[in-house]
């Protein structure tokens, strides 16, 4: 893309949004070579302008409240600091990024589906952002992943409408774009991306995941996502879709992930192309274990789990000191510059009793 940037003379890129050049660190490695990207979607812009990555990957800014979005428009946009109407804030960033797609030297997008019958590819949206991205600069670049290639046009249909309900619950999205070629006097350059996908085509277990059409639902349901957040992952991908997809692309560096889940089987269930997500976070902690990928600290506590989850007494034992030990810790201990965790959040009151012991007091009988 680089190069293709470089043969046209683009100082500028504006881009609709795309999870794929977010995977590849598309931004950051434009950045080094001197060519400016400006995200066209709103909320791309608005974690963009507040340097995050997107936490959700329908709907980038979720975590933000209006106070969020008017203090980072403030800082970067110079707007009214004091004004937290969705209107102002949408027009103020209106006005402050349309120049700069105006000025666009060229332009990305990213693909939802490819045909190969037809050769083309179709961008779904609710803002427009991919057209005006498409459209408005000479230089019109695609970034497809290869797992988004479906075979004839007549199957279209039901990826589309199967996609904007398992997203947003609408029937179709606003704007379905579909691409076959450059606009007159314009040129495309379709770059087909593999990144590890033909790699895990090949894996037994987790070649399912290859079917995954960016819906976001299993991340809607999660009950770990809905409490932490998609930023909490540290990872491209978050949620439940996340824990079998960036293990692919890093075993090591992403060895915690897979524990990140309860394995209550919610994300397989909403799944609208029905990958069995929860069974492959399951066999993914079976691979990080049985390939010693997990960080030292992991493997004790772990072991440690093992030994006293075995043991139904000293299970009962431990309950009560932990909860006692919770009671009476310091709190530096967890609110400290070293554990980022504590800087937003307060761990829960520990219970009075355990519910064995509330058991035993109020039914007479050993559980």
């Amino acid at each position: 893309v680089l190069g293709i940037l470089r043969d046209h003379g683009a100082r500028r890129l504006i881009k609709s949004k795309s999870m794929l050049t977010e995977e590849c660190g598309f931004r950051e490695f434009m950045a080094a070579h001197e060519i400016e990207v400006i995200e066209t979607d709103l909320g791309e812009r608005i974690q963009q302008l507040d340097g995050e990555a997107p936490s959700h990957v329908v709907v980038p800014a979720v975590h933000k409240l209006r106070t969020d979005v008017a203090r980072v428009f403030a800082e970067k946009l110079g707007s009214d600091p004091n004004s937290e109407d969705v209107h102002y804030l949408a027009e103020r960033q209106r006005e402050a990024t349309r120049p700069l797609i105006l000025s666009a030297d060229a332009g990305m997008t990213g693909c939802n589906f490819a045909v190969a019958e037809t050769g083309t590819f179709v961008v779904c949206t609710n803002e427009g952002n991919a057209d005006l991205s498409a459209n408005t600069p000479p230089l019109h670049i695609a970034s497809i992943g290869i797992e988004k290639v479906i075979p004839r046009l007549e199957h279209l249909a039901v990826f589309v409408r199967l996609l904007s309900r398992s997203a947003l619950g609408s029937p179709i999205t606003q704007y379905t774009s579909h691409f076959r070629g450059p606009r007159a006097g314009g040129a495309m350059h379709v770059v087909l991306v593999d990144n590890g996908r033909s790699e895990r085509l090949g894996m037994e277990k987790f070649w399912p995941s290859l079917k995954c059409i960016r819906c976001g639902a299993c991340m809607n349901t999660c009950p770990v996502f809905r409490r932490s957040g998609g930023l909490s992952y540290g990872a491209t991908y978050a949620g439940p879709i996340g824990l079998i997809l960036d293990p692919t692309f890093n075993a090591r560096k992403y060895s915690k992930l897979p524990f990140s889940s309860t394995l209550n089987g919610s994300c397989s269930n909403v799944c609208p192309v029905k990958i069995n997500i929860h069974e492959q976070i399951a066999d993914w902690r079976r691979v990080m274990a049985e390939t010693h990928e997990l960080p030292l600290m992991k493997k004790a506590m772990m072991k440690a789990a093992g030994v006293l989850l075995a043991s139904p007494a000293l299970y009962r034992a431990a309950l009560p000191l932990a909860d006692s030990a919770l009671r009476h810790l310091p709190r530096f201990v967890i609110y400290n510059r070293l554990n980022t965790w504590g800087r937003g959040r307060e761990v829960p009151h520990a219970p009075p009793q355990t519910f064995h012991q509330w058991y035993r007091k109020n039914r007479g009988a050993k559980p």
